[in-house]
């Protein structure tokens, strides 16, 4: 018997992993954060599974569907909104495991900070401007290390993907603008790759008045810094007088220089 973790990307059920989506096609028991997680995601799973949501569940209530699992030999997939590596509050159940004796295996997922990027349409980095980009959230009733408050993060100048902030985007927008400028880029994206997805682009002068135009409270991943405009550098990767291990500068392609 083994609890597989499992990422369930962003929303869309073809941004699944392929060993994923056979995992969940096969599971007979899943728990899953029915509070996140796409229903058509869970719907992937077989008729007969028996499913709990554990979105109304305690961290007990979850061991007592392991050791289920335990006792009757059935693996039991935990299914995590995109990957369970970020904000899944995995390590405690991997603890209760490791006191059970319980094998376990985690399969990556599509992060939401990656469904938004490609419902933006950008990239994340860009040369001389940010080879930086940092995952974080504002503080609320989980605080933030003294070191790692916004202020902090954004004296780097790297792109900045906040979870779980965008009901704080005033204030947000506001501190951020100290360190990059009101006219820095803004993309929020809310529910990203569901069928409902909102993209709302905008600069930090502007961006919380059009959040808050278009409802946006929850469920949103805010992108923040200047690799989201379209006239920076180019990279040097593709230049024609830049040599690297697989072309010589000024070859173009035909073996002539």
């Amino acid at each position: 018997m083994k609890v597989f973790f499992v990422g369930a990307g962003p929303g869309d059920p073809d941004l699944l992993t392929v060993k994923a989506r056979r995992i969940l096609e096969e599971c007979q028991i899943c728990v899953y954060a029915g509070s996140l997680v796409s229903p058509e995601v869970v719907g992937l799973t077989p008729e007969e599974c028996e499913l709990h949501d554990s979105a109304g569940m305690t961290l007990d209530e979850i061991e007592t569907v392991f050791v289920s699992g335990l006792e009757r030999d059935i693996d039991v997939i935990r299914l995590h909104t995109g990957d369970p590596s970020i904000y899944g509050a995995i390590r405690e159940q991997m603890n209760i495991l490791d006191r059970l004796g319980i094998n376990y295996e985690v399969v990556p997922g599509v992060s939401s900070f990656q469904a938004a990027a490609a419902a933006l349409k950008t990239e994340l980095t860009a040369p001389e401007i940010s080879q930086t980009v940092i995952l974080s959230r504002t503080s609320g009733r989980t605080p933030m290390p003294e070191k790692q408050e916004l202020a902090h993060l954004a004296r780097t100048e790297s792109t900045l993907c906040l979870f779980l902030s965008v009901h704080k985007l005033d204030e947000v927008a506001t501190e951020l603008a100290t360190y990059y400028g009101e006219d820095c880029p803004v993309g929020v994206v809310y529910r990203a790759s569901w069928p409902d997805q909102k993209v709302i682009e905008g600069t930090l002068n502007d961006i919380a008045a059009k959040v808050t135009s278009a409802a946006i409270t929850k469920t949103a991943m805010i992108v923040v810094g200047q690799a989201l405009a379209r006239d920076l550098p180019i990279s040097k990767l593709y230049h024609r007088d830049f040599s690297h291990g697989y072309r010589v500068a000024g070859n173009d392609g035909n073996g002539d220089s």
